[in-house]
């Protein structure tokens, strides 16, 4: 049995624009749409289920469909349900959240605790409407994007667009005093250069999606920066996210934070596998 695609719903507007944009990622992928809500009053249950189920037809009228309501917490089962989804999608604020707030309490929580790939849903109609053509993915040095790259290398096969891939580096400290003693030289000699970090992360996907064309970009300054400048232009920006070493979830840093506070376009972190 195909996996689904699972969404959360609670009634909220934003929760919404993210069943449009699930209901058509789900046909693009050829996998089942599963609404969920966490609800204490089935009249109320019955109410959001109704108006999401409406919205996810409308946008794709043939999505296959199912829904379930949870009695827990909303990112509690919604993690727990994440363990069996082929990705959490999540409008960028519910309805309990405060005005002013960039982001939802409870999509913060799901990010930064699922198993699964979780896609926060933000941005203008332009950018979850896949106009620009082009999916972004953010590289970084070591293993902790490796499964965000093969990601984002679906996405753009799938979507038949454009990947931009982009590795941003700053120099280390010592580089701008002089080095007092071998530590420096020691932590700059194993570095590798930037260009390479990016054509090694991305050769293996590259050889499988062979017809998803790559377009790199090697930016020296703040990672978050480049991200969301590249975002502007992008249907869907791709991050990766480490495990905690010792302790349940991930490790959300402060690009991850950033982006899913910021970014104009959809967001999707991606656990390390």
């Amino acid at each position: 049995m195909t996996i689904p695609l699972m969404v959360g719903v609670d009634g909220s507007e934003a929760s919404l624009e993210a069943v449009e944009w699930a209901a058509d990622e789900a046909v693009r992928h050829e996998v089942p749409l599963h609404l969920l809500h966490a609800a204490a009053r089935d009249h109320e249950a019955s109410e959001v289920i109704g108006a999401a189920s409406e919205r996810a037809r409308q946008s794709a009228p043939t999505v296959r469909l199912s829904s379930e309501v949870l009695r827990e917490d909303a990112a509690s089962a919604l993690v727990g349900k994440g363990r069996n989804a082929f990705a959490l999608v999540l409008g960028s604020r519910g309805l309990g959240d405060l005005a002013g707030m960039l982001l939802g309490s409870v999509s913060l929580a799901v990010a930064a605790r699922a198993d699964c790939p979780v896609v926060v849903v933000r941005g203008a109609a332009e950018h979850r409407s896949a106009r620009f053509g082009s999916v972004v993915v953010g590289v970084e040095e070591g293993e902790g994007s490796g499964t965000a790259v093969q990601f984002a290398f679906r996405e753009a096969h799938v979507r038949v667009c454009r990947l931009v891939a982009v590795h941003a580096w700053t120099a280390g400290f010592g580089a701008f005093t002089t080095p007092q003693g071998p530590s420096w030289y020691a932590l700059e000699a194993h570095r590798r250069p930037p260009a390479q970090v990016l054509d090694d992360a991305l050769r293996g996907p590259a050889e499988r999606y062979g017809d998803a064309p790559v377009s790199r970009q090697v930016i020296e300054g703040p990672t978050r920066q480049a991200l969301l400048e590249a975002a502007a232009g992008a249907d869907l920006l791709v991050v990766g996210a480490r495990r905690r070493h010792g302790h349940l979830g991930l490790q959300l840093g402060l690009t991850n934070h950033a982006v899913l506070h910021h970014a104009p376009c959809p967001v999707v972190v991606v656990p390390q596998i």
